[in-house]
């Protein structure tokens, strides 16, 4: 089975990471896109993070009856901070039928070199990338790309965790579903809380 890898902290998943997903599970030769929860990036402040387990929920939540698309929390059982490279390592031990491509923003491509072993994955991993305005593609590292023209919406995470601490409708920004269970759990209700132990 061939399944593209989309890394994030989804904190929380909105309506912009599903509408990439779904385009890149209909519209490629992959048959599932898994959404892999990063317990903690190494290039993002933790302290504005939810619970991993709350934020797997949330992808899982939206989520729920699609056929291709799938929640996984492969990284938590990973040593902390997350690297991309120890979590393609494992999942190739583990699934070893299976073949892994990444699905990325031109920005996250521009930024790959500096990830950890960022040279092994450009090498050994096809990669499935979207175009982000303001981040040209230039495939200056000989890395076995595909460019999709996935429809982008200006949404962001930490506009929506914004939005909540101030009492604010986040309405049509996430499922209908994740919004439920957000305003159920008053998850980001206030910036001067740590959201990470709730």
């Amino acid at each position: 089975m061939k399944i593209g890898l989309y890394f994030g902290s989804f904190n929380p998943i909105h309506i912009g990471h599903l509408i990439i997903a779904n385009h890149i599970s209909h519209h490629t030769d992959l048959q599932e896109v898994w959404f892999i929860v990063s317990p903690q990036n190494p290039f993002k402040n933790s302290r504005t993070l939810l619970n991993e387990n709350h934020r797997l929920n949330l992808v899982k939540t939206a989520i729920e009856g699609e056929d291709t698309l799938r929640a996984s929390n492969v990284e938590f059982k990973l040593p902390k901070p997350s690297y991309t490279i120890n979590t393609l390592t494992y999942l190739a031990e583990k699934y070893p039928n299976h073949e892994f491509v990444l699905v990325m923003g031109s920005d996250g491509f521009e930024n790959l070199p500096q990830w950890k072993n960022g040279e092994n994955i450009l090498k050994n991993y096809p990669i499935y990338i979207y175009k982000r305005p303001g981040f040209e593609i230039s495939n200056t590292f000989n890395a076995n790309i595909s460019i999709m023209d996935a429809p982008l919406l200006d949404i962001s995470s930490t506009r929506i965790r914004e939005l909540i601490a101030k009492g604010k409708s986040i309405r049509y920004l996430v499922p209908d579903s994740v919004k439920e269970e957000i305003e159920r759990n008053h998850y980001y209700r206030s910036s001067l809380e740590n959201p990470s132990k709730k």
